[in-house]
């Protein structure tokens, strides 16, 4: 599949085919920390649809799925300090749809989603230190580096190691 043209993106509500289409998403490592496993279809879908969870999803204009967005505490990684006020925003790519270009625009329209919609002040995202591409599109995007943290051992979702807590402030 190729990628859109920039710019033609945009967040819309989450559905049930949705959760179940990006829950069987496989990356190829070591992008495969982020594939959801370990949970049945339903208690994903359950899940995803939580109020707390706040999902949400990329999509363009003919509704093809590029992404999925989670706003709040779902998007953060234990070991961290995030009590500074801020929205935290979790972002998982569709594996065939990274590395083509969209990085930008995918960040432009979350972005623009959560300062116009949801009135965040600040964001901020947590991304593994080994993920130099996510890095690198994130501060792209003017968001700067404010912390650095490892996680403990027996973490499970994106194992063990450093990550990087980036953050932008908005003019809303």
């Amino acid at each position: 599949m190729s990628p859109d043209p920039v710019g033609t993106f945009r967040v819309r509500p989450v559905t049930e085919g949705d959760i179940r289409a990006f829950s069987a998403w496989r990356h190829e490592p070591p992008y495969n920390v982020y594939d959801i496993t370990g949970h049945t279809g339903e208690e994903s879908i359950e899940y995803f649809l939580s109020p707390e969870v706040n999902c949400q999803v990329l999509v363009d204009a003919d509704e093809t799925l590029f992404g999925f967005i989670t706003f709040g505490e779902d998007a953060r990684v234990p070991g961290g300090d995030y009590s500074a006020p801020g929205l935290d925003i979790g972002l998982g790519i569709r594996p065939d749809a990274t590395g083509r270009g969209n990085g930008s625009s995918f960040i432009a329209t979350v972005v623009e989603f959560a300062t116009d919609v949801l009135e965040a002040k600040t964001l901020r995202v947590t991304v593994a230190e080994w993920n130099t591409r996510a890095l690198r599109v994130w501060e792209g995007a003017d968001f700067g580096r404010s912390q650095r943290f490892e996680t403990l051992p027996n973490l499970q979702t994106l194992g063990a190691g450093a990550f990087i807590v980036l953050d932008r402030h908005t003019s809303t």
